[in-house]
Parts: C-alpha cells; sequence; structure tokens
C-alpha cells in the first residue's frame, strides 16, 4: 500500500502532488470509523498501488480541520475524500464509506 500517514498541512500538500490520491479521515475512539477503517483497507488491499493518506483525527486534530478549511469540504470523521489534481472531487463518510463506494468512486471516468 502506498499510504502516506499525515501529521502536518505540509504532508498534505505534498501529498497533493500526486495526480489522483483518496484521503482517509479515521477516529480510533468510534466504532463507525472503525467499521469505514475495515473498508479503507479492504479497498487499500484490492488496489495496493493507489495513492492514499490517512489521517488519525485525534492524534492530529489540527490537520484533520486544517484540511477541511483548505479543501473546502465540510470535516466529519470517518471521512474518505478523493482528489484529483488537487481537488476534492468526490467525499463520503460514515456508513457511506465502503469499499464497493471506495472502488466506485476510483475507477476511472469516461
Amino acid at each position: 500500500m502506498s499510504e502516506r500517514i499525515l501529521h502536518s498541512l505540509d504532508d498534505y500538500e505534498t501529498l497533493l502532488r500526486q495526480p489522483r490520491v483518496l484521503l482517509f479521515k479515521h477516529s480510533p475512539a468510534c466504532p463507525i470509523s472503525a467499521a469505514a477503517l475495515d473498508e479503507y483497507r479492504q479497498f487499500c488491499a484490492e488496489l495496493p498501488d493507489v495513492p492514499t493518506g490517512f489521517v488519525d483525527v485525534i492524534a492530529d486534530r489540527p490537520v484533520a480541520r486544517g484540511l477541511a478549511e483548505r479543501c473546502g469540504v465540510r470535516h466529519q470523521s470517518p471521512q474518505a475524500i478523493l482528489f484529483e489534481a488537487g481537488l476534492p472531487v468526490w467525499h463520503a463518510s460514515h456508513d457511506a464509506i465502503t469499499c464497493e463506494a471506495l472502488l466506485a468512486a476510483w475507477a476511472p471516468r469516461c
């Protein structure tokens, strides 16, 4: 898996240099987030070369909040955001984060 754990907004800016990247925000204190994390991990196992970013919203709260300000997608946890050319083009939160939804979001567009 090509996952990058984000500990700063500089890490976030570096991550966005990828043409396409999936960002996952996770709260280790939340059972819904734990279920979403399982789905995210399944996605990563199915597509191990996809560049991803991971934020622990408790350990790195300023990063999680700063991401919302910079990308314009309201903060939620758990949350998955797909970026293309540095811009958010898709996002999901809570129970909407499934491996199937992540695979569909990542699939090439015609």
